[in-house]
């Protein structure tokens, strides 16, 4: 059960100054929305959107840079200053009277979280190295998210009844600071520093793991289903619940809200799924239903009239969140399995950077289609590119996918200490067995497996 893993001190600790952090974010979202229109009236959705795009933007370029040196600080520190840099940023916020103030404390604030997140993904394997309790940490860290996604909005509103907008960034502050105390009281191991390279070096590792790894490149296909799905419930539920369904902010929050229950139904039963059949199956599974979701999206969207398709549209948005929460959980797992601890921070940072590309991409895509075509043929447009890369992962990540593989060492291009258990075919050849990861030492990919020798 996931809550068994709250008999882990240090887990319970930085699980709660997550969720705290995370409801801080929330909160600072529906407050910045209220800030913009503020400064900018009825220009607050171009605020808005370029504050947003400096966000992605800001994901995409900051984290592999993070990447190439967080196993060479002291990881507690770094996560309590990024903490403590939030806050400061957020309570600037209420004080700002210019629109580029904003631009400027948003650039800095998602730094901040940029730098976070991954660092804090890696951090989680090494305080749980047990695969199942990892597991179940990952599954609670979804259903986080999820409950963090559902309850800030409700929580903001109920603030805003009795205090003004600005207070919410003060609330937002409190959270990081909390967050931080957590973290200091947290026994956090360093990671093992990687070997010496250059810093565009420590940079690429995330990235040289990715692209070699064939797991990997089928994890990069599933972030475009995501984001191509995802795309739907962030662009359009808006839309399509006020303009198409004729309903009113109560009908968005129930999309929402539907959306929302069923990523949680989901990440709720995919530990024990998991510890059944691996991840593998279950991703692919999560981008099929994403597919169909996305399918059942534009044949529904092509509906002119009837009741039926306010419970239609609640059923494709729970689909989508269900479809979600299947291939985000065990992505993990996915990352730990294909690196070595030193590693880690490198490639959380190339996947957090990496997937944020295919919401840059699909972003703008959905807005724009929406605009120029409307929701029918944008919706079968993000259907065909989720079809795509969902053919895609199937195909780059192989069926039989071992952890340990049989592969050929060629003598000097590996210390020797490391081949006491191998196999001598030749003067020149080894033959070795073990868990396989993409390292200095196995640069590539095996082409082949070699059964083992007898």
């Amino acid at each position: 059960m996931i809550t068994s893993l709250f008999a882990h001190r240090d887990y319970l600790r930085l699980f709660i100054a997550q969720i705290s952090a995370l409801f801080g974010t929330g909160l600072t979202t529906v407050a910045l929305g209220l800030l913009a229109y503020e400064l900018a009236g009825a220009d607050a959705a171009v605020v808005l959107s370029i504050a947003l795009t400096i966000k992605m933007v800001t994901y995409v370029t900051v984290a592999p840079v993070v990447g190439a040196f967080a196993d060479r600080i002291p990881r507690r520190t770094f996560l309590v200053a990024l903490n403590i840099a939030r806050a400061g940023v957020v309570s600037a916020l209420p004080f700002v009277d210019q629109v580029w103030h904003i631009y400027v404390l948003i650039a800095v604030l998602q730094t901040a979280s940029a730098a976070f997140t991954p660092t804090y993904q890696a951090v989680i394997p090494d305080i749980l190295p047990d695969e199942r309790d990892y597991t179940r940490a990952l599954s609670a860290a979804q259903l986080a998210a999820t409950m963090e996604t559902l309850l800030s909005p409700m929580l903001a509103a109920a603030a805003l009844a009795v205090i003004s907008f600005h207070w919410l960034f003060v609330g937002t502050a409190i959270g990081f600071v909390v967050s931080a105390t957590l973290v200091v009281s947290t026994r956090i191991p360093d990671a093992d520093a990687t070997a010496d390279g250059s810093f565009i070096q420590r940079i690429a590792v995330g990235m040289r793991i990715f692209t070699a790894t064939p797991r990997l490149r089928g994890l990069l296909a599933l972030n475009l289903v995501i984001a191509a799905a995802g795309s739907i419930v962030m662009v359009n539920t808006v839309n399509y619940a006020r303009d198409t369904l004729g309903g009113d902010q109560a009908d968005v929050a129930k999309l929402l809200a539907a959306n929302g229950f069923g990523t949680m139904v989901i990440a709720l039963l995919l530990p024990r799924v998991l510890d059944r059949v691996g991840a593998r199956p279950v991703m692919l599974t999560g981008a099929a239903t994403l597919v169909t979701g996305l399918t059942a999206a534009g044949a529904l969207s092509a509906a002119d009239t009837g009741d039926w398709r306010r419970m239609a549209a609640a059923a494709v948005w729970a689909t989508i969140g269900a479809g979600t929460a299947a291939v985000l959980t065990p992505t993990g797992q996915v990352l730990r399995r294909s690196s070595h601890p030193a590693d880690r921070p490198a490639l959380f940072a190339a996947q957090f950077s990496l997937s944020h590309v295919a919401w840059l991409a699909t972003y703008p895509l959905t807005g724009w289609l929406t605009t120029t075509a409307g929701l029918t043929p944008a919706w079968i447009v993000l259907a065909v590119l989720a079809t795509g890369a969902a053919a895609a992962a199937t195909r780059l990540w192989p069926r039989h996918d071992p952890a340990e593989l049989t592969h050929l060492h060629e003598a000097g291009t590996i210390d020797p200490a490391r081949l006491t258990d191998a196999v001598r075919l030749t003067d020149r050849l080894y033959q070795h067995t073990h868990a396989y990861v993409i390292d200095a030492e196995h640069p590539r990919w095996p082409a082949r497996q070699h059964a083992p020798a007898v």
